[in-house]
């Protein structure tokens, strides 16, 4: 089975059983968002996490098995058209360079890890609107000489 079959079949189940993700997540013993994330294809679960989650949608063993095996973390577009998604890409189009601005000056010369990371996206309620908040938690690496 393909990450991208195994993908659909858990959308799929997700949607028939009404489950949230936040509810998928309970049952593996893992945040939402990295939960859906391996859902998605791009993260894979231990075994025990695996077999919770395809237990979890009424799903079998070949999607267990799916959600075991390494990713390969790429997309299909240079720049996604969905809407919320381009927005990101605006986002680190307009900020980028500030975040690695900022992030030299508090830090030095480095990066963000996006293997030590975590990410959460919350709702903060606002009369004016509802916020959409997310925070990216990523451990700095600095560059080394050698």
């Amino acid at each position: 089975m393909t990450k991208s079959e195994m993908k659909s079949a858990i959308l799929a189940a997700k949607t028939s059983k009404g489950m949230t993700w936040k509810a998928l997540a309970d049952a593996v013993g893992l945040s939402p968002e990295f939960t859906c994330s391996a859902c998605l294809g791009m993260n894979s679960l231990n075994a025990d996490k695996a077999a919770a989650c395809a237990q979890a949608l009424g799903l079998g063993p070949d999607i267990a098995a799916a959600l075991q095996e390494f990713p390969m973390k790429t997309w299909d577009q240079v720049v996604p058209t969905d809407p919320l998604i381009y927005r990101w890409y605006e986002i680190v189009g307009v900020y980028g360079e500030t975040i690695k601005e900022l992030i030299h000056e508090q830090f030095g010369d480095g990066i963000m890890s996006a293997i030590d990371f975590t990410m959460n996206v919350d709702k903060q309620e606002d009369p004016k609107g509802d916020r959409v908040v997310v925070t990216l938690n990523g451990k700095f690496l600095p560059y080394k000489s050698w």
